[in-house]
């Protein structure tokens, strides 16, 4: 799942509650018939400011780092408490579908609460790694070494959008944003639409998971539509900066990067399979 919930359209109607304050003082005149003002300003105990600390690009490195963590320390429970038997069978760990719910649901919740973020946030990076820590032992059961392809693959996938992104090769205007975002919904509601009929009928869309010239296609596609939601992540990241979000925006910012970047990674992992099965 990427990120059509962290949006600049999102931000925009955040905007109104965690915009830091601009400092402006207020003015206020006379009112007719009140009693006169005093020659001298009344004792105080001075000005009360109203400044509150903003988003910054440090700061949801740090709040990226921490969720990180988190992740990965329960990807590698999920990939301990998962087993293979000796005939060759592999067996999911307790709770692996429960966690991708309630890591879904998590960042579901955070859409609707942004203020949230900086408790779901773990509970996603928590829940979901162990998921994908026990998706990753399945993979690397039946293809010797393909996790640590598909994390360098990653990887190197986030710095280079990153530099496209830096150096104005990639520009996310509305129209680029507008693909992108509809393209994601489009393949999430794809996703969903294969669950449901694996779960009721036992078998999903074919070519989701085959090894055809289609399949592989298909994977590609993905896998560039999750590198250019990577675009849409820095873009956020910047324009939260520009328009002082409150400091707890941080984490919404560092929540939507988490979740692209493991689409990704669950995305190339996906097609290093199709392509060790041809």
């Amino acid at each position: 799942m990427a990120n059509p919930f962290f949006n600049e359209k999102r931000m925009n109607e955040d905007a109104s509650g965690w915009a830091a304050p601009s400092g402006a003082s207020s003015t206020s005149t006379a009112t007719p018939g009140a009693f006169p003002a005093p020659t001298s300003p009344p004792v105080t105990d001075g000005p009360i400011s109203d400044w509150k600390p903003s988003m910054t690009v440090n700061g949801v490195i740090t709040a990226t780092t921490v969720l990180f963590v988190l992740l990965l320390a329960a990807a590698s429970v999920g990939w301990i408490m998962s087993s293979t038997s000796p005939e060759g069978e592999f067996t999911f760990p307790p709770f692996a579908m429960a966690g991708i719910l309630v890591g879904f649901g998590a960042v579901m919740v955070a859409y609707f609460k942004p203020r949230w973020a900086k408790v779901l946030g773990p509970v996603y990076a928590i829940c979901y790694g162990y998921a994908v820590g026990a998706i990753s032992r399945a993979y690397e059961t039946f293809n010797d070494g393909i996790v640590l392809q598909a994390a360098g693959a990653t990887v190197a996938v986030f710095f280079a959008m990153l530099v496209l992104y830096r150096t104005g090769i990639i520009k996310v205007t509305p129209g680029f944003r507008k693909i992108v975002v509809g393209a994601t919904m489009g393949i999430m509601v794809l996703y969903l639409v294969s669950f449901g009929l694996n779960l009721f009928t036992g078998g999903g869309i074919a070519f989701i998971n085959s090894p055809s010239l289609l399949g592989i296609g298909f994977s590609i596609f993905v896998c560039g539509l999750a590198a250019m939601n990577l675009a849409l992540d820095f873009d956020l990241i910047e324009r939260g900066v520009e328009m002082r979000m409150s400091k707890d925006y941080e984490w919404v910012a560092a929540l939507g990067l988490v979740v692209t970047i493991v689409w990704l990674y669950l995305e190339i992992l996906r097609l290093l399979a199709k392509l060790n099965r041809r």
